[in-house]
């Protein structure tokens, strides 16, 4: 949809907005919107790396809560498995492989 803007704040920058700055929107239909202009937020790589980081020790957090139930369990068939498996998910985040690589069973 094609629109004209109209910068009500300072009409010098009609073509250059910047963050807060009062808009008109006059669009080709003839109706009009006025709203508050905000740049686009682009995240750093460091905040887009700590996010990833964030989700992944999550997702190492619920694979130690799904396998909690094993522990009292020492008759289970595959209990020696998951405590090594639990191990290696609490050691993840001091070792080299951390983020790129999950642990495996």
């Amino acid at each position: 949809m094609s629109y004209t803007t109209i910068n009500l704040t300072n009409p010098d920058r009609n073509d250059n907005p910047i963050d807060g700055d009062y808009i008109q929107y006059n669009r080709a239909d003839g109706s009009i919107r006025k709203k508050y202009y905000h740049e686009p937020y682009v995240q750093t790589a460091e905040e887009l790396n700590a996010e990833k980081i964030t989700a992944l020790r999550a997702w190492r957090d619920d694979e130690l809560a799904i396998t909690d139930y094993i522990l009292p369990l020492t008759d289970h068939p595959d209990h020696a498995t998951t405590l090594a498996y639990r191990t290696l998910l609490r050691d993840w985040p001091s070792t080299s492989d951390f983020p790129d690589t999950k642990p495996t069973i």
